[in-house]
């Protein structure tokens, strides 16, 4: 069963309710996504660190509800 983006974007923002959450669906099928996530959160925490987080947030939904998500994430400023 597909996701919209706007329950990736809750789930997201449930775990880090400082992010700035952008999804695109990429294929409008609901299965592929892009997704940037801007939060404090990832401060001094390596890329891969930055994704793991944002996969345990997405409560083991990905490869799953979610396809693929091709993620970028940062910090503000």
């Amino acid at each position: 069963m597909a996701m919209q983006a706007s329950e990736i974007k809750a789930m997201i923002v449930e775990a880090f309710p400082d992010a700035v959450v952008e999804i695109e669906d990429l294929r409008g099928d609901g299965d592929h996504y892009a997704a940037t996530v801007t939060t404090d959160a990832f401060a001094g925490k390596s890329r891969v660190a930055q994704h793991q987080l944002v996969y345990k947030a997405l409560k083991g939904k990905m490869g799953g509800d979610l396809h693929a998500l091709a993620l970028t994430t940062r910090t503000p400023g």
